[in-house]
């Protein structure tokens, strides 16, 4: 064998430089307006999807990739001879990690198919921690394990600005009862946290940087921690703010903190003005 190629989907909100430097193949996410269908590939900027979704309706709705786009992913790496290891968004809330199991099933348990339970930086974490054991020359069943213990320590914390994308997207239909009548009760921003690769209600605050703070403070619960990120959607300065209050907080440098806008599929369910932060506990 030639070593193991890691794959993922749209989902992980991974920048491009880092989908170069540690090598990973991106399967695109499908967005659609109306009758047009977008793949979220990379190539749809922010300032466009948002122009798009301002001209509305129709508002964009979003799906999983086929088992044939992941097939087509996988056949030359498995013909290049590679292992192909494919940490994915939550099978709780897409059906990507289904799609790509299915597609899996073709090639004779060359394709490992794992599921995050996370989405956006949460995932990546998973994601640049199986680049990073692989390149260090891991075997598969290890860098497997490293993504089971990444699991077990990775949170995602979410501030929603609005909760109209939520409701129009349908993938937190367990939570989104509780969410609208708090929201209509009393009038508020809801917190979100992703548990068991489902999303809960953490709570609501009545004003945003109440809710910012709630992150910190959900973050500092967790004890010592070995990696940060903050996404957000059309909030870039708030994102860079938080990502230096989070290095001095945590004493992580703030270049190892990202701060990333999430891509149309998962702005799609968000809606704008989201911050949220991906925490990884210490091990141990």
């Amino acid at each position: 064998m030639k070593g193991i190629a890691i794959v993922t989907d749209r989902g992980c909100d991974l920048t491009a430089d880092d989908q170069r430097e540690h090598e990973v193949t991106i399967v695109p996410l499908i967005v659609r307006f109306g009758d047009d269908v977008v793949l979220d590939d990379g190539t749809l900027a922010p300032e466009a999807f948002w122009d798009r979704v301002a001209a509305g309706p129709p508002y964009p709705e979003t799906s999983q990739p086929s088992p044939g786009m992941f097939e087509e992913t996988f056949a030359p790496l498995v013909a290049a001879g590679k292992q192909v290891l494919c940490p994915l968004i939550s099978g709780r809330l897409s059906g990507t990690f289904n799609a790509a199991r299915v597609a899996a099933e073709r090639f004779a348990g060359k394709v490992t198919v794992f599921d995050t339970r996370s989405l956006s930086l949460g995932q990546a974490m998973h994601v640049l921690h199986a680049a990073q054991g692989v390149r260090e020359g891991l075997s598969l069943e290890a860098v497997v394990r490293g993504l089971e213990s990444v699991r077990e320590r990775c949170h995602l914390f979410i501030l929603l600005d609005t909760v109209d994308f939520l409701r129009r997207g349908g993938r937190a239909a367990r939570v989104l009862p509780m969410v609208k009548r708090v929201v209509r009760a009393l009038r508020v921003k809801v917190l979100l946290r992703l548990a068991e690769g489902e999303l809960q209600v953490m709570g609501a605050v009545r004003s945003r940087a109440k809710g910012v703070q709630r992150l910190i403070d959900e973050v500092a619960k967790l004890g010592a921690v070995e990696a940060l990120g903050v996404g957000h959607t059309r909030r870039p300065e708030e994102a860079d703010g938080l990502a230096e209050r989070l290095a001095l907080q945590f004493g992580l440098p703030r270049s190892a903190i990202g701060a990333i806008e999430a891509g149309p599929a998962l702005a799609s369910h968000a809606g704008p003005g989201v911050i949220a932060i991906a925490a990884l506990r210490k091990a141990g």
